[in-house]
């Protein structure tokens, strides 16, 4: 007579290790385990006549009695949390399954159901009368914590209507984060900041969300620019239009766009928008554009100032030349002094571009340096699998430095993708600043130096197979022969 119930704690011991041990690893078959071991545990109790629906036998032995009791209300709630496991684990999609709000509440509503079976059944305790007390208990603590109700209902509706899904980017009630947690209360963000932060789902239900996931492929870069209102629309738009065409991680479909936001007493709002195919890709697309943004306005001769104070226009005397203004903003002249760049300034020759012409050609041995002011140019090179842009050019940016420096022939190909205004400085007018500023050409080849060693971890062909080091001594090397320098 004690065997039945000693082999009904075995089975019931081993599905708990099944569960706590996580044996099979496979959480279908594991699932299957726990269900064949529960059917075995059904048939023992029902073959002993330890029926889960009426009183444990063994009423003239109280202690084999409680035992029989505590086997079959053992057997209910086992039912039950291995119904909510199924029905969690076969039936509900995959996102469902991420989010725990249906498993809590489905969970929740099967478990009080297998109690108050229990109750009934195991005790027989009477059940209308403890249904009809825990209708009252229920209203009072409904009151008493309707808020939390308020959440859960709330997040039935969101898990139901799916505005996102865990791993998500979005934007809810003003915060903007990565979606870790969904549950029966709260949505769980992650900010860029590193926080989490917890968004009821009370508040999230009524407030208005900003899905950045969705479409995966397609995410939104604006800059926003407030400019002074002495300058001229149309320059402005078509500067910003430029800085658009600059960044290489804009899709062209759908197409960027630059247009007037609104208009202040002080200032012009505008408004730069373009799209990435990856959200990781849309941080550094926002700085670049930023950066673009700058350089085309100032290029355009717009002067970016506090707005708000009057417009006061520079006396000629104080007006500085912008062909020394341009040298500035080359990197590869950075070192030289005022007067050096003011010597350079008149050599400089200015040369026009339309979209589509071809401003470089690789092994092409240029004996310029040119200096974009306006518009973009595409910098393609070849490596193993073709063709890549690898580059573009804006104001302040050179190309030619390679032949000009060291006589090297060029290993790219660059054209405009806008009309473009380029200036040029020749070879011989380089020479003379490099044999008075020694300090200044090693500046250069080093500067010449990286960008070869980047076209090299491109795949492009290198003209030295060796480290930067190496490239950098063959550059000056190059250069002493070219310009019959002596240092």
């Amino acid at each position: 007579m004690n065997n039945p119930l000693i082999i009904g704690f075995a089975l019931v011991a081993l599905d708990v290790v099944v569960w706590r041990c996580a044996i099979p690893r496979n959480e279908v078959a594991r699932l299957l385990v726990r269900l064949c071991i529960y059917a075995a545990f059904s048939a023992l109790l029902f073959s002993s006549n330890l029926s889960p629906f009426s009183q444990a036998p063994y009423l003239n032995s109280r202690p084999l009695h409680v035992i029989g009791q505590v086997l079959e209300i053992i057997w209910w709630l086992m039912g039950a949390r291995l119904l909510s496991m199924a029905l969690d684990t076969l039936l509900l999609p995959r996102t469902w399954r991420r989010q725990r709000l249906f498993q809590d509440v489905f969970g929740a509503l099967v478990f009080l159901a297998a109690v108050v079976a229990a109750l009934g059944f195991v005790l027989e305790l009477p059940v209308r009368g403890l249904v009809a007390t825990s209708g009252a208990l229920a209203i009072v603590l409904g009151l008493a914590i309707q808020s939390t109700l308020s959440d859960v209902f709330a997040g039935i509706v969101i898990n139901t209507t799916e505005p996102y899904h865990i791993g998500n980017w979005v934007s809810i009630d003003g915060v903007e984060g990565k979606v870790l947690e969904m549950n029966w209360r709260a949505t769980h963000l992650l900010t860029s900041q590193g926080n989490i932060v917890i968004v009821p789902n009370a508040v999230a239900a009524k407030a208005k969300i900003t899905n950045s996931s969705r479409p995966p492929t397609l995410h939104g870069v604006t800059v926003t620019l407030e400019i002074t209102p002495e300058a001229r629309p149309g320059v402005v738009l078509a500067a910003l239009e430029r800085a658009l065409a600059g960044v290489r991680a804009v899709i062209a479909d759908p197409a960027p766009y630059a247009l007037v936001k609104r208009t202040t007493v002080t200032s012009i709002q505008y408004e730069a928008t373009a799209y990435v195919d990856d959200m990781s890709k849309k941080l550094a697309a926002t700085n670049e554009l930023y950066d673009l943004c700058y350089r085309h306005l100032a290029a355009a001769g717009v002067e970016l100032r506090p707005l708000g104070v009057p417009y006061a226009p520079p006396a000629p005397a104080a007006q500085v030349d912008r062909k020394i203004g341009l040298l500035r903003r080359v990197e590869l002249f950075a070192a030289l002094t005022q007067e050096e760049l003011a010597r350079l300034a008149p050599l400089l020759s200015r040369h026009e571009y339309d979209r589509g012409d071809i401003v470089l050609t690789p092994e092409t041995v240029p004996d310029n340096l040119s200096i974009v002011d306006s518009g973009v140019l595409s910098v393609v090179a070849e490596n193993a699998s073709g063709t890549v842009e690898v580059n573009r050019l804006g104001p302040g940016d050179a190309m030619g430095e390679a032949g000009l420096l060291a006589g090297m022939p060029a290993r790219v190909k660059i054209s405009a993708l806008t009309q473009a205004v380029v200036y040029q400085l020749k070879k011989d007018d380089v020479t003379p600043l490099l044999k008075d500023n020694p300090d200044v050409a090693k500046l250069m080849c080093r500067l010449l130096s990286r960008r070869q060693d980047t076209l090299g971890k491109l795949g492009a062909p290198t003209p030295v197979a060796q480290s930067e080091q190496s490239i950098f001594q063959w550059l000056l090397d190059g250069m002493r022969k070219l310009h019959d320098l002596t240092f």
